[in-house]
């Protein structure tokens, strides 16, 4: 059996808010996988709305993509339900973003972030459609890297010695915030960066969503050697990751030596 790559879920507050779990949906349904489901939050499902939906794809969706039949077997399908959860408690919302990402034998094929205070939504699918592109131009001699909140001193003090004293280094939360930086974004409250670097432990549900948007619009999202992230087997990432689009991306890990296998949990 094979399922089609025209993917909405249909998930309820007890199921989006569980550590994690894996459950077939009833065949004939648009997805029938496991799928898993990650949260570090812990709500009162008493107290959530729920959200009924009819299985009808909108009409301005379905003439963007350009759907697939794959064996249900090779689909994971990654949710993280609250991106930026360090900002969100600290009422720094312009980083909070809700994920949902569809990966084929490993590999990020769906990816859809959406900013819950501000109501926009950026979509993607590798050779399916999007609703979202690159910008016009990057800089590449004196890039402007976003990173991490927690960790901005310990890339700025090597993008710098790499690229030059001129380089902007843009501390910001949440992995969906910092991949939509690269991207041409109307939103008031999204800054703008050339490249996206993480150095320490990070989990997949975080940035599969980002890796599938980029990889749909011809960037690049790998770990600091330059390896593919596979999103199958472990919940994490520890190659740490580098993140471009329209850019020589191998060009940029070559100029980065020093971050190599600084990643840790």
């Amino acid at each position: 059996m094979g399922i089609f790559l025209l993917v909405a879920l249909d998930i309820s507050p007890e199921d989006a808010y569980s550590d994690e779990m894996f459950f077939q949906c009833p065949q004939g349904t648009f997805l029938s996988a496991s799928k898993k489901i990650n949260s570090e939050e812990r709500v009162d499902t008493a107290d959530q709305e729920t959200v009924s939906w009819d299985r009808s794809i909108p009409e301005d969706i379905k003439q963007k993509i350009q759907p697939r039949e794959v064996p249900a077997e090779s689909v994971t399908v990654w949710i993280d339900p609250l991106d930026a959860t360090q900002e969100y408690t600290e009422d720094l919302r312009q980083y909070v973003t809700t994920m949902v990402c569809v990966a084929v034998n490993g590999k990020p094929v769906i990816g859809v972030i959406h900013k819950p205070f501000s109501a926009y939504t950026a979509w993607a699918m590798v050779d399916g459609g999007s609703n979202v592109k690159a910008r016009s131009s990057y800089n590449e001699k004196t890039p402007r890297i976003i990173v991490s909140r927690s960790h901005a001193g310990k890339v700025e003090q090597v993008a710098r010695q790499t690229f030059g004293n001129k380089t902007v280094i843009i501390p910001a939360g949440g992995a969906g915030y910092k991949v939509l930086a690269l991207l041409d974004v109307a939103e008031k409250n999204q800054e703008a960066a050339d490249v996206y670097i993480h150095v320490t432990y990070i989990k997949k549900w975080d940035i599969c969503a980002g890796n599938a948007v980029l990889r749909a619009l011809g960037g690049h999202m790998t770990t600091l050697t330059g390896e593919e992230i596979s999103y199958t087997g472990s919940d994490g990432n520890e190659g740490g990751l580098i993140a471009s689009i329209n850019m020589n991306h191998k060009a940029l890990i070559e100029k980065l030596p020093d971050l190599e296998k600084t990643s840790h949990k």
